[in-house]
């Protein structure tokens, strides 16, 4: 110890707590300029200001670059196929019952005239029915020509139906030959105002009841006809109920 420290005690004090600052001034490393101080703050520590801004940019959707002109490329597994060429429609083959729609066609225009049959073919969805469309004129003489002609001989009606089509009603035949065993289909118009038709009663007794029936619902009237009365509605009822115009007279009915 000096003299200085021994007359100055405090002087010696003061010069050790100067000593110990430097020490401790040393082991602490400065810092380096220019480098961030890496802090442990979390998400709720910065700022909000900050938050919203990286918030909006994670939002901002993101524009695609445009590809370069003449080098966009085919999505993957594409390829260019041939194009496939259409099949072209094969014309119907005849129907194996076209030669019996034209015999039953040449009977009745040399007995009963050409003008008789309106329309000639033959019904694929129906079996190959062979179909003749006569007019209501006509009918009466080809009626009889299909039940008596030896050619023919149609001795049964295997039904007897009406249709109204808002345009005009028709009456369809489906006549059936057991002496043959062969068939066909009969179709006449009529005008829907005024529906009348020659009754085939008297050539098929089937007919009758039949007659009756599209008469009560259609309101046919068969000329001819011994007993054209309703056979199904009451005597009394108003109006034919399978018309396409009709109304009843009690909606709750």
């Amino acid at each position: 110890m000096t003299e200085k420290e021994k007359r100055d005690p405090a002087s010696s004090e003061e010069a050790g707590e100067t000593l110990s600052a430097d020490n401790r001034a040393q082991d602490v490393s400065p810092k380096q300029p220019g480098k961030r101080e890496e802090t442990d703050r979390t998400d709720s520590d910065r700022p909000q200001s900050s938050q919203k801004q990286e918030a909006a940019r994670e939002a901002t959707p993101k524009t695609p670059r445009p590809a370069a002109a003449g080098r966009a490329r085919p999505a993957a597994g594409a390829r260019n196929r041939p194009a496939v060429k259409k099949e072209e429609e094969k014309p119907l083959e005849p129907s194996p019952l076209e030669p019996v729609l034209n015999r039953f066609v040449e009977i009745i225009k040399e007995k009963a005239g050409a003008e008789a049959i309106e329309e000639a073919y033959v019904n694929r969805a129906g079996r190959h029915l062979p179909v003749l469309v006569i007019k209501r004129e006509s009918w009466p003489s080809v009626a009889g020509l299909l039940k008596e002609d030896p050619g023919l001989s149609f001795d049964y009606v295997r039904n007897l139906s009406g249709v109204d089509y808002e345009t005009h009603m028709e009456v369809v035949y489906h006549l059936y030959s057991f002496a043959h065993s062969h068939q066909i289909g009969i179709r006449v118009k009529t005008d829907r105002e005024e529906s009348r038709m020659p009754s085939v009663q008297h050539l098929w007794k089937a007919a009758d009841w039949n007659e009756r029936e599209i008469y009560d619902l259609l309101g046919i009237r068969f000329e001819g006809h011994p007993n054209l009365k309703r056979i199904l509605m009451p005597d009394d009822w108003v109006g034919h109920p399978l018309r396409k115009d009709y109304e009843p007279l009690d909606k709750e009915v």
